[in-house]
């Protein structure tokens, strides 16, 4: 069964916790990205921010982008996966969290992505598909 590091996206570009929103909305314009992660100044990983979090916590409460940071919408510990971690541990993980994307770390570095398309193109259809059904699934 394949890894996370086998199927992972392994170009990963992090938004700074001091970035504002309205400059990581163009860094994931031109990415072509709905995601990022938000890295501290160690280099660690402090969670994820997307396109949905920008409209919904921001926009649509009639903030200015530019006077919120990245850091700001880091809620928790982001949830990831290890580098070495099967594609069932990642499907485990994804629908235990119902998360799209997993920050894939080696040690304590981000060393990739993990997407609902990676695990697509990996692995046959079925468990794929338990997959998009317990993501989907809100309560």
């Amino acid at each position: 069964m394949p890894t996370a590091r086998d199927i992972m996206t392994a170009d990963v570009t992090c938004v700074r916790e001091q970035d504002d929103l309205r400059a990581a909305a163009k860094r994931m314009a031109e990415l072509g990205v709905g995601a990022l992660p938000i890295c501290g100044d160690d280099n660690r990983l402090k969670g994820m921010l997307t396109d949905r979090d920008i409209v919904v916590k921001v926009l649509a409460q009639g903030k200015d982008p530019a006077n919120v940071t990245a850091g700001e919408l880091a809620q928790g510990e982001a949830v990831t996966i290890g580098a070495d971690d099967d594609a069932a541990e990642i499907l485990r993980t994804m629908g235990q969290h119902q998360v799209r994307r997993l920050p894939v770390i080696d040690g304590h570095e981000l060393v990739g992505i993990v997407a609902v398309a990676d695990v697509a193109r990996s692995l046959p259809e079925r468990p794929v598909g338990d997959l998009i059904e317990a993501i989907s699934e809100r309560s």
